[in-house]
């Protein structure tokens, strides 16, 4: 048996039918306030929307921050190569610190300059999984192709994410949420995926003080569970300017209400750590949730997004990350902004960029290819 959700206020019901989707209630409006009006401008939503959008978020998904920048937090460059890449880059490896009511964290980053920049650079933070390394190929490494993006002429910063709070369901102790959490920890505290953006916030506090960054014009991006993490990122700070989500799927860019593959009660059962104590208590109640992934997207309005998804990834749902994007599409033209303009999901390898939200299924198996980067990239010349 098949479960339908609709969604009728784009002017048309769309049907996602799936052998086990994990709701058949409707999604909730991104327009709607509180008391279920209807919004009608930008500044309404964003007084009476947003706030409460990201506070069900917090609440529900991936934690409250009990911190943003510390007091304390410093970024010292501890090592500077101009002849990175054979010259094309300068690199400068960034410590951070900072300390709290339970003691003291840091962690590293590395950015790459273009040497031949002649004006401060855009640049791409990237939610990295092992130590950055600068000259590993895009082909082997297409999570972080630093010399491609050189190359385009960008800036790029890569960090390792385990660095600020372990991917691990034993490495709390050993994370930054450790030194700031209450104890015991609240019921709605943050999950590493938050520490994760956290991080990239942290960074982006850094590239704001170095006058070869153009920091107005700064990218997040991730892949997999630093894609949920990436998106969360976008959603809580508001100065990046474009924010890229890889094949992030459940609790990243799939509508919870019509996802098959993983589940919520899968990931929290395997990764609960991730998120917020309160997450799994939606585990097989998808439709009991006040919020659905398509208002994370739209939190990012009206600022450009994309999302990409991958043929054989089909535990993280190609069908339900299109229909988030479409289903945030009206916040986006709230702000006179195009979201994605079909109500059709493009054919494999093919892409929808035409939009502030773009929008590709890439051909193969989850992964982080350059292919995808490449449509990053010409989305960013024409936004960034």
């Amino acid at each position: 048996m098949k479960s339908v959700v609709k969604i009728f206020r784009l002017g048309f019901p769309i049907y996602l039918g799936f052998a086990s989707a994990a709701s058949a209630s409707p999604a909730p409006d991104p327009l709607a306030t509180i008391s279920g009006e209807i919004v009608t401008t930008p500044a309404a939503w964003t007084k009476e929307v947003r706030p409460r959008t990201l506070e069900h978020f917090r609440e529900t998904i991936y934690g409250v921050r009990p911190v943003d920048k510390p007091a304390d937090f410093s970024a010292k460059i501890i090592r500077t190569d101009r002849a990175t890449l054979g010259g094309k880059a300068t690199s400068k490896e960034i410590e951070f610190r900072y300390s709290g009511p339970h003691g003291k964290g840091g962690f590293h980053a590395l950015l790459l300059i273009p040497n031949a920049a002649k004006a401060p650079s855009p640049t791409f933070v990237v939610l990295h999984f092992t130590k950055p390394d600068p000259t590993a190929a895009a082909s082997v490494n297409g999570a972080w192709p630093a010399e491609r993006l050189i190359d385009r002429g960008y800036a790029t910063v890569a960090f390792d994410v385990n660095e600020v709070d372990p991917d691990r369901p034993d490495g709390y102790a050993a994370g930054v949420r450790a030194l700031f959490d209450s104890q015991p920890p609240p019921a709605d505290a943050w999950g590493t995926l938050s520490a994760w953006g956290w991080g990239a916030s942290r960074v982006l506090d850094y590239l704001e003080t170095d006058p070869a960054i153009d920091a107005k014009h700064v990218a997040v991006v991730g892949h997999s569970r630093r894609g949920k993490a990436a998106l969360w990122c976008g959603a809580e700070d508001q100065r990046f300017a474009y924010v890229i989500s890889n094949d992030s799927g459940c609790a990243g860019a799939d509508l919870a209400r019509t996802k098959k593959g993983e589940s919520i009660a899968n990931i929290t059962k395997r990764f609960g750590y991730w998120f917020s104590p309160n997450y799994p208590k939606f585990a097989g109640r998808e439709d009991a949730l006040p919020i659905d992934q398509h208002q994370l997207l739209a939190l990012i309005a009206p600022r450009p997004l994309y999302v990409a998804s991958a043929t054989r990834d089909l535990y993280a749902s190609p069908e339900a990350a299109f229909a988030s994007c479409r289903l945030a599409s009206p916040v986006y033209q709230l702000f006179g902004k195009s979201g994605i303009d079909s109500s059709t999901q493009p054919p494999p390898g093919a892409a929808i960029d035409s939009g502030t939200i773009g929008y590709f299924l890439r051909i193969g198996p989850h992964d982080m290819l350059p292919a995808d980067w490449e449509h990053y990239l010409n989305f960013a010349d024409k936004r960034l």
